[in-house]
C-alpha cells in the first residue's frame, strides 16, 4: 500500500498536518481489508516500511479521533485471545468520498456533474453555510 497519493486539489483537513499520512493509511487498510480492531490495524500498519516504528498508542489515538470526526465507526466486536471484547472499526461513506476527492479537482467535478447532482450539492452546501450563521 502506498502511503499518500499525490494530491491534485482538494485540501481536506483529515489529510493535513502530521496525522495525514497515518489517517490515509488507516483509511486505506480499512477500505481494503474491511472492519479491523485497533490492534489488527496496528499490526498491518507496522508491516509497512513507512510505519515500522509506529506505536500502538498513536494508532489508538488516531482511530479514536477519526471516530469522533465520523470518518470511522464501530462495526461490532471480536473476542480476543486474552478473552475480552475488542471493538472493530470500519470506514463510512464520508471516508470513501474523502479518499476519492484526493484524486479529483473541483474543476473535474463541475465538468462531470449533471444539473440534478449540481442542485443537490448546492442545496447541501447552502444548508451547511446557513447553519453556521444561526
Amino acid at each position: 500500500m502506498n502511503a499518500l497519493p499525490k494530491q491534485r486539489s482538494t485540501n481536506l483537513s483529515v489529510f493535513k498536518g502530521r496525522e495525514a499520512k497515518l489517517n490515509h493509511a488507516i483509511f486505506q487498510t480499512l477500505a481494503l481489508m474491511g472492519p479491523q480492531t485497533i490492534y489488527d490495524l496496528y499490526k498491518k500498519l507496522r508491516a509497512q516500511k513507512a510505519f515500522e516504528n509506529i506505536k500502538y498508542a498513536s494508532v489508538n489515538k488516531r482511530v479514536k479521533s477519526l471516530e469522533r470526526e465520523a470518518y470511522v465507526k464501530k462495526a461490532g466486536s471480536k473476542r480476543t485471545k486474552a478473552g475480552f471484547e475488542a471493538i472493530k472499526y470500519e470506514i463510512v461513506v464520508k471516508t470513501y468520498l474523502a479518499l476519492l476527492l484526493t484524486f479529483v479537482t473541483m474543476d473535474d467535478l463541475l465538468n462531470i456533474m449533471n444539473e440534478n447532482l449540481t442542485l443537490e450539492i448546492l442545496a447541501a452546501i447552502s444548508f451547511s453555510v446557513s447553519l453556521k450563521f444561526l
